[in-house]
């Protein structure tokens, strides 16, 4: 996987050492810590782009992120496409949280999914709430 900070710089180590490194960084000036991962997903044309994210906010003073950014060919129902962007913030998430567990960092995984049933994307809320706290996010 390729990881790439916000202004496009491209990150060289694994991803779970940059986020160890970050979490050092961010604790030893004295912030605390929150990280949201979330992905999102864009249909463009017969192709389907996955950005994953790692958003890193520092309580009272702003926050950074990681990306990385995928695309695929294959063609998904709304309801698969939701829950291939929750399956993909969960993996991320698992690779990383004995880092949140070690350094007492609050993590949260998003999923861009809507509440309201008039949306579309409301299709896969049950199935992606149920795989969320199944595994304990």
């Amino acid at each position: 996987m390729h990881w790439r900070k916000f202004s496009g710089e491209a990150i060289h180590l694994p991803i779970k050492s940059a986020v160890e490194d970050a979490i050092k960084r961010e604790t030893g000036q004295a912030y605390k810590l929150k990280v949201c991962i979330g992905t999102d997903s864009q249909v463009k044309g017969k192709e389907t782009e996955f950005a994953t994210v790692i958003v890193f906010l520092r309580e009272g003073h702003g926050g950074f992120m990681f990306l990385h950014n995928e695309t695929t060919k294959h063609t998904y129902s709304i309801k698969e496409r939701m829950l291939v962007e929750v399956a993909k913030s969960i993996e991320i998430a698992y690779e990383l949280c004995d880092l949140f567990t070690l350094y007492d960092v609050d993590m949260e995984v998003h999923a861009d999914i809507n509440t309201n049933p008039q949306f579309k994307s409301n299709e896969a809320l049950k199935e992606a709430m149920g795989y969320i706290l199944g595994m304990g996010f």
